[in-house]
């Protein structure tokens, strides 16, 4: 399972959809596939709406939580279109009923298209609010059995404050699910780490920056950080 931030796809200002920045990740996502591994994709809405960078809009909680559920469908449909365009066969299953742009998520059918080699882009979050895409990604990797959570960021690992603001921000190498907990690491949500630590699914946390890095981690290479029990 591939979590995707939605920042991954903005243009070089920091929001919308920028054809060189979802091209970048289609390519990575392509690298791991060609090397046979069966890959699902969460991905993330924060380059289009996001409900703490808009609290000022005076839109209430559930309704702003509903827009971001959409701009993941937005940031699907875009990226399997690329993918498309580069020969690999994908299907965007949405937890929102939209049967003009994507299939209804169901466990099975998913399972199905990966047994085939297609990309699964699973969009649309859970379909609930109060729940970030970190946490549809943690549900999502554990119906489908997947064996590690690979978190593409815009962050090289789990830092014990901002790396943003603090110089002297210590890097893991490793952290444990409970002590990223009782931390309060910040880089996925509690919900999707305690899910994580049930279910005994390590996560792998890395900077999405150069050509390969998607494939390093699929292979369980030094990137990043490692969070498992």
């Amino acid at each position: 399972m591939i979590k995707l931030s939605g920042e991954l796809f903005a243009r070089e200002e920091g929001f919308g959809l920028g054809h060189d920045s979802i091209e970048a990740v289609a390519k990575g996502i392509k690298e791991v596939v060609d090397a046979g591994y069966e890959v699902a994709v969460v991905v993330g809405g924060g380059n289009i709406w996001r409900f703490r960078d808009t609290q000022d809009s005076g839109i209430e909680r559930t309704a702003s939580d509903a827009i971001g559920m959409l701009a993941t469908i937005m940031n699907g449909v875009g990226l399997q279109s690329e993918l498309e365009g580069m020969g690999q066969f994908t299907r965007v299953c949405s937890a929102i009923d939209v049967p003009q742009l994507a299939e209804p998520y169901i466990k099975r059918r998913a399972v199905r298209h990966l047994e085939k080699g297609r990309v699964v882009i699973c969009a649309g979050g859970t379909g609930n609010p109060y729940f970030t895409t970190d946490s549809a990604a943690a549900l999502r990797a554990c119906e489908l059995q997947c064996d590690v959570l690979l978190k593409a960021t815009n962050v090289d690992g789990v830092y014990d404050k901002d790396p943003n603001k603090h110089t002297d921000a210590k890097k893991y190498e490793k952290i444990s699910y409970q002590e990223a907990i009782e931390q309060h690491l910040n880089v996925m949500d509690q919900a999707a780490f305690s899910l994580c630590m049930d279910q005994k699914l390590p996560i792998r946390v890395f900077k999405f920056d150069t050509q390969g890095s998607l494939l390093k981690a699929a292979k369980g290479e030094k990137i990043g950080t490692l969070v498992h029990g």
